[in-house]
């Protein structure tokens, strides 16, 4: 296995600002080719997302819009949050090999099992988003009456702003953990899904 293939299978997540307790996913897959781990190299790095915050091209991605809908409540010398609903949409992005026909069953099996790694590891960027805009929402719903309605919006933006930064982070540690074991997990994946296939729980690569 190259080590530059391994260092770029490093996947980015798009951060962009909010949150979200409901959640509309969608997948876009984009097609390569190749019959050797080279040639695979060369096709993700060819045809990948292209990531504005990196400015290239990644294996994977995960694209986020997050949209926050609140409700205020006027009283007499006060005003609180009635309501708060936080929405994500994410896209995400994943690649689909043409497998040739003569590719080597070592090439599949290592696609096969590099495929699946990538899909869990996008499917977990959504769930950090997810779970942070659940606590977003939540912190928004708890917040207690402020002065006037501008200050019940300013208190708002206080919350927002403090809830995802700290998704922020979330998201760049996980992608800095995944990174440093992406190499051992691979393997460790590869001789499970060997292992499966060898008892007939899985069928061998096609």
């Amino acid at each position: 296995m190259k080590r530059s293939l391994l260092c770029a299978l490093l996947l980015v997540v798009t951060a962009v600002p909010a949150g979200a307790a409901n959640l509309v996913k969608t997948y876009s897959y984009f097609s390569i080719g190749g019959s050797t781990l080279e040639d695979i190299e060369k096709q993700l790095s060819k045809h990948g997302p292209q990531v504005k915050s990196t400015g290239s091209r990644h294996p994977g991605a995960t694209q986020m819009a997050f949209t926050t809908r609140i409700s205020y409540a006027k009283q007499a010398g006060s005003c609180r949050i009635a309501d708060a609903a936080v929405t994500v949409k994410v896209k995400v992005i994943l690649p689909e090999w043409r497998r040739p026909r003569k590719a080597d069953p070592d090439v599949k099996l290592f696609w096969d099992t590099l495929a699946a790694d990538i899909k869990r590891h996008e499917e977990r960027h959504v769930e950090i988003a997810k779970n942070h805009a659940r606590a977003l929402e939540d912190a928004l719903k708890a917040t207690y009456p402020q002065k006037d309605c501008g200050a019940a919006k300013a208190k708002a933006a206080e919350i927002t702003a403090a809830i995802l930064a700290r998704h922020d982070r979330a998201q760049v540690q996980f992608d800095r953990v995944e990174s440093v074991n992406f190499e051992s997990r691979i393997l460790r994946l590869m001789r499970y899904r060997v292992q499966r296939i060898e008892s007939g729980q899985l069928p061998p690569p096609a």
